[in-house]
């Protein structure tokens, strides 16, 4: 989470740093939401509402306006943050498990070997078989 202050516009300007820093050091699939914080004192205000959603637009982050005084949308904002942590999670699980079953069923065999694959659950079913001998 980045967060800024509204209503002091070079706490804005140093987003800029703070997110290449994140970048330039932080995983690829991090999750980055811009908070643009004290919404409660908007007569204050030095950034507008609009400038923090063009630059996560432009940067394709998540921006939200948040008051942690009258804790407007910082509950919110934690639960976007977490949803998309969790649909990179899902995402990188499912290539993970797609991945393993390609490299499991690719192998290398002899000259005039063959691979037969054996259902686990239908071969105990067949009848006439005995499990003890």
């Amino acid at each position: 989470m980045l967060v800024y202050d509204i209503t002091r516009r070079a706490t804005f300007d140093n987003v800029k740093k703070w997110l290449h820093e994140l970048r330039e050091f932080g995983s690829s699939d991090m999750v980055v939401v811009l908070i643009g914080n004290k919404s409660d004192i908007s007569h204050l205000r030095e950034v507008e509402e609009d400038d923090g959603k063009n630059f996560a637009e432009a940067e394709a982050l998540y921006f939200m306006e948040t008051s942690a005084l009258e804790n407007l949308n910082v509950e919110e904002s934690f639960m976007q943050m977490i949803t998309r942590i969790h649909e990179i999670a899902s995402q990188k699980n499912l290539e993970a498990k797609k991945n393993e079953t390609t490299i499991t069923t690719i192998k290398t065999l002899p000259m005039g070997k063959e691979i037969i694959n054996i259902d686990e659950v239908s071969a105990t079913k067949q009848a006439g078989y005995c499990c003890s001998n």
